[in-house]
């Protein structure tokens, strides 16, 4: 897949994921992360292959980015196949590629706030957090707990203040900031259990 060319300066959102499928959910936090970081773009990063998610259940990689080109009824959406070409699967080195490739472009993470409690099993997470500003979206019932992790603490001088989000893709890593805003419940998980996901 031929990467999309990027204007040095551009703000660029990554939301990483399985997408399996995708969902209304994922457009609605892409569209919250936009308006509040006031990013150019987001990239939609369909893994090849979670190393925290059992593969049973997952469909096979086209399908699952066919669903996402199909969700992302955004122009700013960007539906990206760049790990698969770069055959990475952890976060970390695909940030690094990005880092080398786009030297001039700034991008930021996008983390659930259910995902930051599950961050200290990450590869590499805390190279993750000096490569990278990040941002963390409202999950139902996960929110407070993020804010309250060990990660939070950890960051908590490099923390941004919720209003001044937008300022936080201009930023060197590490630097974080929570998101608020509606939350929405829906999950991929819900999706397949009501044989939504054929």
């Amino acid at each position: 897949m031929r990467s999309p060319s990027l204007a040095p300066g551009l703000k660029v959102g990554l939301l990483g994921g399985s997408f399996n499928p995708a969902h209304e959910g994922h457009l609605h936090i892409t569209r919250m992360c936009l308006r509040t970081l006031g990013l150019d773009r987001v990239w939609w990063l369909v893994s090849p292959g979670n190393p925290l998610k059992p593969e049973k259940d997952m469909a096979p990689y086209e399908d699952r980015f066919a669903s996402a080109q199909k969700m992302a009824r955004d122009p700013r959406i960007v539906v990206s196949g760049i790990e698969k070409e770069l055959g990475t699967r952890y976060t970390a080195d695909t940030l690094a590629a990005l880092a080398d490739r786009f030297a001039d472009v700034n991008f930021v993470w996008l983390m659930g706030a259910d995902n930051m409690l599950q961050f200290p099993k990450w590869r590499n997470w805390r190279g993750i957090t000096e490569m990278v500003p990040i941002a963390v979206y409202p999950r139902p019932g996960y929110t407070l707990k993020a804010r309250l992790s060990p990660v939070a603490t950890m960051l908590r001088e490099c923390t941004l203040d919720t209003a001044d989000a937008a300022l936080l893709p201009a930023m060197a890593a590490p630097a974080l900031v929570f998101l608020s805003g509606p939350e929405t419940g829906q999950s991929a998980t819900q999706i397949r259990q009501a044989g939504g996901w054929a």
